[in-house]
C-alpha cells in the first residue's frame, strides 16, 4: 500500500488579501515535506464556486508548483471535470501533457463529471448529459495523447484532423482514474480499465464488496487507453499524534468540519432531479455523519486518526480489503494549526509507513524528512 495527500483547498472567511495565499503557501510546505518523507502522490481537485469548501478552480497551476518543489511525488490532476461547458477535451489533452513533461513523467489523470448544482448550473451544463460527455472524453483523451493526428465527430464535440501537441512524457500515456463517489461508478471505472479513485465513506463491509466487484469486472474490461490501470485508491483523513486521545480529538474536529462544509453543498439531484444523478452519493453519507463542526467523541471506523498504533490497524484493514493507495486530507478550513499538520505527517512517516510494503526504503531514501 502507498500513501498520498489530497487537497480540496478550503479557505475560511474572511477572504482578505492574504487568506488565499496563506492556504496555498501552507499546502506547498506540506507537499514538499510529504515528498521528503516518501509519500507517493499529491492530488488536487477541480471545483468552482464552492465558497469556503473548495477554492481549487485551477488545480493544474497548483500542481505545477508542487512539481517544481518536489523530486519524487507523483502529481494527481483530479478530478478534471469532463463536461464541455467546463473544459474542452483538446485543452485537457494539451495541459495534462504539458504538466506531465514539466513534472518529468509524474502525472496521474483523474476524471469525473461534477455532482453539485452550484457548479453544473453555474456553467449552464445539462445534468442529463454529463455522464455521456465523461464517457466521450475518457475514450478520446488517450488517442489525443498517443496518435500523431486526431479527428473526431461525436455527441458533444468534434474536431478535424490535427496534431495535438505536446505529447505526454510518460509512454504510452499517464495513468487514468475516475472519481468514485456515487454507487455504481466503480463499475464504470472497471469496464473502461480505469483506476478507481474513491472516498472513504460507508462501512468497511460495503467497501470490501465494491473492491471485489471492481476487481472482478476489470478482468474483462475494454480499456479506453493503451493499458489497464487496475488500482484502487481511497481518500481518507489523517491526524497522527503520540497521544491517542489527542489524536482522535483533533482528528474528529477535522472530520466534523469537513463534513459540515460538505453537507451545505447543493447537489444536482436536489436542484435538478435526473436519471443521471439518482442518489446523493458521497454527500448523503457526509450528511449522515455531520451534525455540526463541533467535536464528537470516538474515532469512526476506517478513519486514520489517533495514535500510530490505531492508524496502523485502520490501514491494515484497508490493505486487506484490496486498497492499493490511500490519499489523506490533512486539513479543513485551517482547523488544524500548520505545525500540527507537519508533525502529524512526520510521525505518520516514522511510525506508520514502515508497517507497509516498501515504506521503510522510501523513508530511508528520503532521510526521514528531517
Amino acid at each position: 500500500m502507498k500513501f498520498g495527500i489530497f487537497y480540496e483547498r478550503s479557505v475560511p472567511r474572511p477572504w482578505d488579501r492574504e487568506a488565499e495565499r496563506t492556504v496555498y503557501d501552507r499546502s506547498l510546505e506540506q507537499v514538499a515535506l510529504a515528498d521528503e518523507l516518501g509519500f507517493d502522490q499529491v492530488w488536487a481537485v477541480e471545483h468552482h464556486f464552492l465558497e469556503e469548501y473548495s477554492h481549487c478552480s485551477a488545480p493544474e497551476i497548483f500542481l505545477t508548483a508542487c512539481a517544481m518543489r518536489t523530486k519524487r511525488i507523483r502529481v494527481g490532476h483530479g478530478i478534471i471535470v469532463c463536461v464541455p461547458e467546463f473544459n474542452h477535451p483538446i485543452k485537457i489533452a494539451e495541459r495534462t501533457a504539458t504538466l506531465d513533461i514539466i513534472s518529468g513523467g509524474r502525472l496521474e489523470v483523474g476524471t469525473g463529471r461534477s455532482a453539485t448544482w452550484t457548479e453544473l448550473g453555474g456553467f449552464r451544463a445539462n445534468p442529463d448529459e454529463t455522464k455521456k460527455t465523461w464517457d466521450e472524453f475518457v475514450h478520446c483523451l488517450p488517442k489525443m495523447w498517443t496518435q500523431e493526428r486526431f479527428a473526431y465527430e461525436g455527441r458533444s464535440w468534434s474536431m478535424p484532423s490535427r496534431a495535438i501537441i505536446p505529447k505526454p512524457y510518460q509512454k504510452p500515456h499517464p495513468p487514468m482514474w475516475v472519481a468514485v463517489t456515487s454507487p455504481g461508478t466503480e463499475i464504470d471505472a472497471a469496464e473502461r480499465g480505469l483506476g478507481s479513485l474513491g472516498l472513504t465513506f460507508g462501512g468497511m463491509a460495503e467497501q470490501e464488496r465494491k473492491v471485489r466487484e471492481y476487481r472482478r469486472r476489470i478482468r474483462n474490461c475494454e480499456p479506453v487507453g493503451e493499458f489497464v490501470n487496475e488500482q484502487v485508491s481511497t481518500v481518507n483523513f489523517l491526524f497522527c499524534h503520540d497521544d491517542a486521545e489527542q489524536g482522535v480529538r483533533v482528528g474528529r474536529r477535522l472530520l466534523g468540519t469537513f463534513n459540515f462544509m460538505a453537507a451545505q453543498l447543493l447537489t444536482a439531484r436536489e436542484a435538478y432531479p435526473s436519471k443521471s444523478y439518482q442518489t446523493l452519493g458521497l454527500l448523503q453519507a457526509l450528511r449522515q455523519e455531520s451534525a455540526g463542526p463541533a467535536d464528537v467523541p470516538g474515532a469512526p471506523e476506517g478513519i486514520a486518526i489517533g495514535n500510530p498504533e490505531r492508524i496502523v490497524r485502520v490501514l491494515k484493514r484497508w490493505e486487506s480489503a484490496g486498497v492499493d493507495r490511500v490519499n489523506f486530507l490533512l486539513n479543513a478550513l485551517e482547523t488544524v494549526p500548520q505545525e500540527q499538520v507537519l508533525d502529524s505527517l512526520r510521525l505518520f512517516a516514522r511510525e506508520v509507513m514502515p508497517h507497509f510494503t516498501d515504506a521503510q526504503a522510501r523513508i530511508a531514501a528520503a532521510g526521514g524528512g528531517r
